[in-house]
């Protein structure tokens, strides 16, 4: 660990110690800053700005929040080259002067705006795309709240992870201007926020002409799921279950009126419901139908596990 990255550790911790609740010092994608001038600012390279705005596939349409904005490159990039929206924020109000001037230097203004606020204290409801320059500490406590974000939701993080989330993706580039010009290697981690889905759900499928009961038990450990399906008086476990922000699929195969059938399930989560297409194969059925399932019984991130302990006994 550089140790710049020691001298603000140490620092949160005094700051924390005399203010607690208060976000006294913060990383964003577009830069480490502090709110005394004892610790310098330390800017993220434009070629990693960049870089993390491409694995997040930003357009137009998206609404980027930046958390610790520093000097304003990450939204003023976000909106110049990809012509989103955005937003940011930072406690030093230095940053804040320097961001605006920024923005009004490349013709933004129109698009950007940036606040001197505490980043636990901003709404985040409204981002499409959270990017983050983060001390490790500061990215858990920072976590219970992009994981109620809405599912899709992207979060991009510079040089630190999530602890125990896993990223969706993690690449490593090459910075020629990092830590003032003497180069290095930048981590870029990024995740989608996935929907909760950990539960009990049931539909019904009208398969060979009679009507089928279905039930699934869903453990999930952030976008990681598992699970068991429950057709008749049989359980079998799911093949290749995936979860990518609200989109869901997975497999099995089960005997449905004597007959082994293949299920490919497909679709979208929507809070209590899941709405998609399923596609049925086997020697006596070839089948492509809609399928719609509610959630019985939910969990949460916490009770992970119980669920698969709950379909085993049933």
């Amino acid at each position: 660990m550089k140790d710049w990255l020691l001298v603000l550790q140490g620092a949160v911790r005094a700051g924390r110690a005399a203010a607690p609740g208060v976000a006294l010092w913060a990383f964003a994608a577009s830069g480490a800053w502090a709110a005394t001038a004892s610790v310098p600012y330390v800017p993220t390279p434009q070629e990693v700005v960049e870089r993390m705005l491409e694995i997040a596939k930003v357009t137009a349409n998206d609404y980027v929040i930046d958390l610790g904005s520093g000097d304003g490159r990450i939204v003023v990039t976000a909106a110049r080259k990809h012509k989103a929206r955005g937003f940011g924020v930072d406690l030093n109000p230095e940053r804040i002067d320097e961001a605006n001037a920024n923005a009004r230097k490349a013709g933004v203004t129109d698009r950007v705006s940036f606040q001197q606020r505490d980043l636990f204290e901003t709404d985040l409801s409204d981002a499409t795309v959270i990017t983050m320059y983060l001390l490790p500490r500061v990215n858990l406590e920072l976590r219970p709240r992009l994981l109620d974000l809405k599912p899709g939701t992207r979060v991009v993080s510079h040089d630190f992870s999530m602890n125990d989330w896993k990223p969706d993706v993690h690449v490593k580039i090459e910075a020629k201007d990092k830590y003032g010009g003497a180069g290095g290697t930048s981590d870029i981690y990024f995740w989608i926020i996935p929907a909760k889905v950990g539960g009990i759900w049931r539909w019904q499928l009208p398969v060979s002409g009679k009507t089928v009961g279905y039930e699934i038990a869903l453990s999930q450990t952030f976008q990681a799921i598992a699970g068991k399906a429950k057709v008749g008086v049989r359980t079998v476990a799911l093949q290749s279950p995936k979860l990518s922000g609200d989109a869901i699929s997975f497999s099995f195969t089960a005997e449905v009126n004597g007959t082994p059938v293949k299920h490919q399930f497909s679709g979208r989560v929507q809070g209590p419901a899941i709405s998609g297409n399923v596609a049925l194969s086997g020697s006596r059925i070839h089948a492509q139908l809609d399928w719609t399932a509610e959630r019985t019984a939910a969990m949460s991130f916490e009770d992970r596990g119980s669920v698969l302990r709950h379909a085993a006994i049933r």
